[in-house]
């Protein structure tokens, strides 16, 4: 008879976690494309110790939402309901509406939406930072990280 090892799964630990910083800009690529990417980030899926039941996600900046990039006639024709709570009280606003009125909205919801459904999500939420321009105060946080596109970030923000 073998004796078989037997492989150890691995259970992320809050002591493991170190959460980085990663930066996004909204008008270089669809919303639904960098959507999918963020909601990948704050659930953790990108790293090596993604857990299922533990926050693992990093926290992530969306700069330039107010330039959000939407392919084909979205901008007009999704629609986004709201509900006073009174009666009669529904309100509908297209895309291009709320992009007037509250353009990180836009970017949370779609962010919103692709983040599972559980206790969890408001967690990642949390995480979630939205700048309808292109400075905010996160820079220190990215800088420390050094990709490309926050050194970009650095040198146009300090010189």
């Amino acid at each position: 008879m073998v004796a078989v090892k037997s492989k150890k799964t691995y259970v992320a630990k809050p002591k493991d976690l170190h959460p980085q910083w990663h930066l996004f800009d909204a008008s270089k690529q669809p919303l639904g494309r960098m959507a999918v990417q963020i909601s990948k980030v704050l659930q953790g899926k990108h790293r090596s110790i993604y857990t299922p039941n533990i926050n693992t996600g990093d926290f992530v900046v969306v700069v330039n939402a107010s330039k959000v990039f939407l392919t084909g006639k979205k901008i007009l024709q999704r629609k986004h309901y709201f509900h006073s709570g009174y009666p009669g009280g529904m309100r509908e606003l297209t895309t291009e509406e709320l992009l007037q009125k509250n353009p990180t909205k836009v970017v949370e919801l779609a962010v919103r939406g692709m983040l599972p459904k559980n206790t969890l999500s408001k967690q990642m939420l949390k995480r979630l930072k939205i700048y309808s321009g292109f400075s905010n105060p996160h820079v220190a946080q990215i800088a420390g990280y050094g990709t490309t596109e926050a050194k970009e970030l650095n040198e146009i923000l300090n010189g």
